[in-house]
């Protein structure tokens, strides 16, 4: 539990996957939480009691709806926090970027080096109709998760009618990279920061990897840690610590609009020593650890949370 019952941690995205874990396993330990989320108006029947499971954590627990890119969301936020933490003397212990907000297209039309298919070639050799083969074993794939089958099951869609832009790049890294950086300076400024603050954000594999319609994203992430080991040298004298947290393949709504998703999913499995995708639990209770006092010393690197997924290879 933390000592201090007067810190809080703002999650920048905290309605689902990553941001939501970290702010239940905080809130568990006696954080109040802040959560900056965007959702439809429709979704919150799901959301809320979500969000009720925090506050039955005895901890405070402020949501805010609204875009946090825009100034005028981030001045909401940090208003009426500003005003809420002068009522006690709190102090923001932890800032989790976990903002999922970027395009997923690809850059050119997918050319193939393989000129064959590896069903057509098995159904041939069985005698049996191709797509009838096909059809089965991306029923086994997609509903028993039989990762092995994902070379004969149907091949991902991509959407080849719409490409990257040079707009899309430029919004992706900075909704999912070097927004980090606006956030931690308006809070500074305004003295939010406690004595030892923590500075944590997310990135992926994507990071080193080629992933298709990823392109966009892979430059947000590294954009991110590269912005993250700047806060960590700089903002380091003022007791602000920063670093990334790279999680396996999980399976969260951000995966899932990835193009893909379902075979990248079924080769991590295949790959990770423990065998299973990372869970949002998993990197929520890095998080956590990373807001202790006894990890004041971690500062400036990138933290794998994947059971060995990234060592494991190809």
């Amino acid at each position: 539990m933390f000592r201090n019952k007067n810190y809080w941690a703002i999650i920048l995205g905290g309605s689902s996957g990553f941001g939501l874990a970290s702010a239940k396993r905080l809130a568990k330990a006696g954080m109040n939480i802040c959560i900056v989320h965007r959702d439809r108006k429709g979704a919150m029947h799901r959301i809320e009691p979500e969000f009720q499971k925090i506050r039955d954590e005895n901890v405070q627990l402020k949501t805010f709806n609204l875009d946090a890119l825009s100034e005028e969301g981030r001045k909401t936020v940090l208003d009426d926090l500003q005003n809420e933490l002068q009522k006690t003397n709190g102090k923001i212990r932890t800032l989790l970027h976990s903002i999922a907000f970027g395009n997923l297209k690809l850059m050119v039309p997918i050319k193939k080096h393989r000129n064959y298919d590896p069903a057509e070639k098995l159904a041939l050799k069985l005698g049996i109709d191709k797509e009838k083969l096909r059809e089965e074993a991306t029923k086994l794939f997609l509903e028993e998760n039989i990762d092995e089958l994902m070379y004969i099951a149907k091949e991902p869609e991509y959407n080849e009618e719409f490409f990257l832009t040079d707009e899309d790049i430029a919004n992706t890294i900075y909704a999912m990279g070097t927004s980090l950086y606006t956030w931690v300076k308006d809070i500074f400024n305004r003295n939010l920061f406690a004595e030892d603050a923590r500075i944590l954000g997310l990135t992926s594999e994507g990071n080193e990897v080629a992933w298709r319609g990823y392109a966009a994203v892979s430059a947000a992430k590294v954009a991110l840690e590269s912005i993250s080991r700047s806060i960590a040298y700089e903002f380091g004298p003022y007791g602000i610590r920063s670093n990334i947290l790279q999680p396996g393949v999980t399976d969260t709504p951000a995966l899932r609009l990835i193009p893909g998703s379902s075979h990248m999913a079924a080769h991590s499995r295949l790959r990770n020593p423990l065998g299973r995708l990372t869970t949002p639990e998993d990197v929520a209770n890095v998080v956590y650890v990373m807001s202790l006092d006894e990890t004041a010393w971690i500062n400036g690197t990138i933290i794998r949370v994947d059971g060995g997924e990234r060592i494991a290879g190809n």
